[in-house]
């Protein structure tokens, strides 16, 4: 253990003072002064009752000073006790949020201190120290998928709000586009294991307790396939016909429907029954209207509008109507901001009380340039604006390390010099969310840092994450986990390919270039990762991470570990058989997915409700049954 205290996310000061201060066995202690007659004792002892240390707590509630973040600023000092026994942690704090998170700090230091070797006997100590400390972002949010299948139990949910809670995180979305037990709509959701109100209200409640947002997130818009492909909602459908996804990087040729018809007026029916009933379970003032992606817009039903009147007006029409419906509800709008950048002009048509969030997932987004084309949009600079990098874990398996690493660093300094007040970092589960949650949460870590303290993006302590989330004492895992995410960063063009000849790799964009070639047909041209030698240098990495593996601190943990590393050993197998260097036959290979598709079956009810499995499970039986023929 290293003798600096493992805090995460690292605060912006942290000044060591000398000596250490001997912590007995027993329940905290709390006296002082503030407006805060619930919070002392309540959250006080949840903070270091974990720990079952003997703690004296004093708040002294602060005057405001002006450089606090909307009352976020806390000092927490650590000194030894005066001769009458009394504080040994001083916390000092303009508001009642402020000394909230001077306490998990301190819940952390004592969780260190106890995991660090004893001063003497069975006691443990604090360091003495002076930790000054304010968040970068006023919002620091997180946005969970639970519409591409995995649903999480509600006792997983808990268990996140609790890890967002100990990450300072204040703010937590749930991306529904079908997922929500809509009275009514029965068919589209029956077979999905949706949230129910009650379950809804609950969730809100926990994460009040915690002193963490919940807000309604439900797609409006586009990304409404499960909807429309269903016969009772195909008329509202943009279009039934061909069109082309174009997000500026990939053009992929698609079918069928995605996007509701703006110009339909049962579409906006739709819509007024959906938030009808979603938003009065939420006590959040905000709501998430999605409206991202909709580039099927104009190519079907909204044609002759959109040729008419142009894409830019008709889509602020329609995004203003759904806002409008959600200020009936007493909810201001968040959107998705892409398709207003595409299309600049729907800014100025857009009310200024709508929150742009501006989304991109790779270190070279332009996070900087979307920044100044809203603030110089007419009326850009009342606009709220949050920057929404993301874990770069879903389309994966291991995580991107060094594409998480520079998106999110790029997203917080190009925020910082907007004058943005959110941060929400969205980890999505395209593909039936097949990562596993240790890596998905190594990545929250991450960011959740780089929110709190922009200054200090560059210097993630991987350690200090899975120290207190994961409870891993040998501070290996985080690191190693960090190691895992670039396992095949030179065949996605992370950094310079090691070996192989022909020209470099096309760079993998929102995806590892093991992910990519996995569920590409086993017959095609290779494209994603070279010669057969770049894979054989993968399959020489695998061993290594494979042998510096690192103990997981639970039976659960490091079952999803080796769940990942089993499908990342498949996908290099298979990866050489397709480049012609067969170690294994294919009904070997197939045998070794059918063992894979067993354990991902146990471990998604785990943590995540049924609905939703199958569907998951396909992607892998496609492979499978590639290989069987």
């Amino acid at each position: 253990m290293s003798d600096a205290p493992l805090l995460i996310p690292s605060p912006r000061s942290l000044r060591l003072t000398g000596g250490l201060v001997p912590m007995p066995q027993g329940p905290c202690r709390v006296s002082g002064t503030g407006d805060w007659p619930e919070l002392q004792p309540l959250e006080a002892q949840r903070a270091v009752a974990e720990c079952k240390a003997h703690v004296n707590v004093r708040f002294t509630r602060e005057s405001v000073d002006p450089r606090s973040t909307r009352g976020q600023w806390y000092r927490l000092t650590i000194t030894p006790p005066t001769d009458d026994r009394t504080a040994l942690a001083r916390i000092e704090a303009h508001t009642e949020i402020g000394a909230r998170y001077a306490l998990r700090t301190l819940a952390q230091l004592v969780r260190w201190a106890r995991s660090a070797k004893p001063m003497h006997g069975n006691a443990c100590a604090l360091p003495c120290c002076v930790i000054e400390d304010e968040p970068s972002f006023p919002c620091r949010g997180v946005m969970l998928d639970i519409s591409r299948d995995r649903v999480p139990t509600m006792e997983m949910l808990f268990e996140i709000i609790d890890h967002l809670a100990a990450l300072k995180i204040n703010h937590f979305q749930l991306y529904i586009e079908h997922t929500f037990a809509y009275t009514g709509h029965e068919e589209a959701w029956r077979d999905a294991s949706p949230m129910t109100p009650e379950e809804v209200r609950a969730l809100d409640a926990y994460a009040a307790q915690h002193g963490i947002e919940l807000a309604a997130n439900q797609n409006c818009f586009g990304h409404l396939a499960r909807w429309l492909a269903r016969p009772r909602y195909a008329p509202l459908a943009e279009t039934h016909g061909d069109w082309v996804f174009d997000n500026g990087q990939v053009r992929v040729p698609r079918s069928g429907p995605f996007s509701l018809c703006p110009v339909d007026p049962g579409s906006l029916r739709l819509v007024e029954d959906w938030l009808g009933q979603l938003l009065p379970c939420f006590t959040s003032p905000r709501v998430n209207i999605g409206c991202d992606e909709t580039f099927d817009v104009g190519t079907g039903r909204s044609g002759e509008a959109v040729a008419q009147r142009g894409r830019a007006a008709v889509y602020a029409e329609y995004v203003s109507a759904v806002a409008a419906v959600a200020r009936r509800h007493g909810k201001s709008s968040m959107f998705w901001a892409d398709i207003a950048l595409r299309e600049p002009r729907s800014l100025e048509l857009l009310d200024a009380d709508l929150t742009a969030l501006v989304w991109g997932y790779e270190p070279d987004a332009p996070f900087d340039q979307w920044c100044r084309v809203i603030r110089e949009a007419p009326g850009g600079s009342a606009r709220e604006v949050w920057m929404c990098p993301g874990t770069s874990a879903w389309r994966s398996i291991t995580g991107r390390t060094s594409e998480r690493r520079g998106n999110l660093i790029a997203a917080a300094r190009a925020g910082l010099a907007c004058g943005a007040t959110g941060y929400l970092i969205t980890e999505w589960g395209d593909h039936g969310h097949r990562q596993q949650w240790p890596v998905t949460l190594h990545a929250l870590a991450d960011g959740a840092g780089v929110a709190w303290n922009a200054d200090a993006a560059d210097r993630f302590d991987a350690a200090a994450a899975s120290f207190h989330l994961m409870g891993d004492a040998s501070g290996l895992v985080g690191p190693w986990l960090e190691e895992l995410g670039d396992l095949d960063g030179p065949l996605r063009g992370a950094w310079e390919m090691v070996q192989g000849p022909g020209p470099p790799p096309e760079r993998v964009l929102n995806a590892t270039a093991l992910y990519s070639d996995l569920h590409e047909p086993l017959s095609a041209e290779p494209h994603y990762g070279g010669h057969a030698s770049n894979w054989g240098f993968l399959k020489a990495r695998l061993s290594t991470l494979l042998a510096d593996r690192p103990r997981f601190p639970t039976e659960l943990l490091h079952d999803e570990i080796r769940l990942t590393l089993e499908v990342c050993r498949f996908g290099i197998m298979r990866g050489l058989w397709r480049r012609g260097h067969r170690e294994w036959a294919a009904p070997d290979l197939a045998r070794f997915m059918r063992q894979i598709i067993e354990e991902h079956r146990r471990l998604w009810l785990k943590r995540s409700r049924i609905g939703g499995l199958d569907d998951s499970c396909r992607y892998y039986q496609r492979i499978a049954e590639e290989l069987e023929r």
